[in-house]
């Protein structure tokens, strides 16, 4: 997302329920994706989730009304790849560890982004607190569940493309606003095809494959667009940015309901260690900074 949430006003029970509709859609979205894995793969999966969703935002949004100027499509195409590498990181790692776990890792990106705009000597506490989750959350710490380092790592790569997301994004979206999402999303559609194609082949293109990829794109894209555009004009900045730390824990319950992810206690652990340092980064430090989805 590229709009910034309202200043000033208290939070009513309409666009908080959209927030967290949006969340829960987006964790939703991510279990059907991992349904696909078996069918087409990581990249396959990825490669429909982006299509389909570039086609939902475009019809939606109908970018075409306001073309990008010269000066805007480097941070376009920049904002674009960035989109696309963090996409494929982030299924990568889905692959081989739990939803919640993956989620909270991807969370290092926009607590690093937050806390290194911050001079506040508070928020060392908070980036001492996530460190803590991440460790907690890190292949090292012997468990009932043990992580899979390499899908670790890629979750943690994912969370750098989260923080990179956060500085492009901005400067995207300054001449196209919410049209900066169909274009996106776009560029990100064309530029995974090739990984897609290459794992999963003329297999994306059956009917069944492409029902399912229909729902992810549902869940993840255009629903969760919707309902934060809703929340995005009428939630004050720090409501915002506190709820949406939840995803974490959303992720983790969506894992277990749907996917019967279950998880050790050091991992619940860390994963409630990262949902606090970013609840406490968005109540002490700037405005929340954008989402990825």
């Amino acid at each position: 997302m590229t709009a910034t949430p309202v200043a000033g006003r208290e939070a009513a029970p309409l666009p908080m329920a959209a927030l967290l509709g949006a969340m829960v859609s987006i964790q939703i979205g991510a279990t059907f994706a991992k349904g696909l894995f078996p069918l087409i793969g990581a990249q396959g999966t990825t490669a429909v989730r982006l299509v389909i969703g570039a086609l939902m935002l475009i019809a939606v949004l109908r970018p075409w009304q306001k073309l990008p100027s010269r000066a805007t499509w480097p941070w376009l195409i920049g904002y674009g790849v960035t989109l696309c590498v963090l996409n494929l990181l982030f299924y990568a790692a889905l692959a081989t560890i739990p939803l919640g776990v993956a989620v909270a890792l991807e969370f290092s990106g926009p607590l690093l982004v937050a806390t290194l705009t911050s001079r506040r000597a508070t928020d060392f506490a908070w980036i001492v607190l996530a460190l803590a989750g991440i460790v907690l959350l890190s292949p090292f710490i012997r468990s009932a569940v043990p992580l899979d380092p390499t899908g670790v790592m890629l979750a943690l790569a994912a969370g750098g493309c989260w923080a990179l997301y956060i500085v492009l994004a901005p400067r995207a979206a300054a001449e196209l606003g919410t049209r900066t999402a169909a274009y996106g999303m776009a560029i990100a559609a064309v530029l995974v095809l090739p990984f897609g194609a290459a794992q999963a082949g003329a297999v994306l293109l059956t009917p069944s494959i492409l029902v399912s990829a229909l729902l992810v794109g549902l869940f993840s894209s255009a629903l969760p667009f919707f309902l934060e555009m809703v929340a995005l004009t009428r939630m004050p900045a720090r409501i915002y940015g506190t709820l949406t730390c939840l995803e974490p824990a959303l992720g983790a319950l969506m894992g277990f309901l749907f996917l019967h992810e279950s998880l050790a206690a050091p991992q619940l652990a860390g994963i409630a260690a990262v949902i606090v340092a970013a609840a406490g980064t968005a109540l002490t430090s700037r405005p929340p900074v954008p989402s990825p989805e």
